[in-house]
């Protein structure tokens, strides 16, 4: 698997395959987990709702934190169709990504 960090790079790589959802690692390009170690959420609440009831706030499909099930980092998944429904927060992510040398690729 190769990693695409740079945003430049990988949205001209999005446009030409078939990709349908943009990981982001919670690891910088040098290995270092990313801090603080809520920045996933704290990035998806922006399309979060919240269920004041249960305590619990439920992401959006095409936006949602998860931790990878073998190595277990921390992780955002960004569906490509939130580039069409709100650019701006998909253009925000990449930047926010681009900006701290997060890993992106995409799966």
């Amino acid at each position: 698997m190769s990693y695409l960090t740079k945003h430049e790079r990988f949205s001209s790589y999005v446009v030409h395959h078939k990709t349908t959802r943009i990981v982001i690692e919670g690891v910088t390009e040098a290995g270092e987990t990313f801090r603080p170690s809520d920045w996933a959420e704290r990035l998806c609440g922006r399309l979060a709702s919240f269920d004041p009831g249960r305590m619990t706030y439920y992401y959006s499909p095409n936006l949602y934190p998860e931790v990878h099930h073998e190595t277990r980092i921390k992780r955002l998944v960004l569906d490509l169709t939130l580039k069409k429904t709100n650019p701006d927060i998909y253009e925000a992510i990449l930047s926010f990504a681009g900006e701290h040398k997060l890993k992106i690729h995409e799966e």
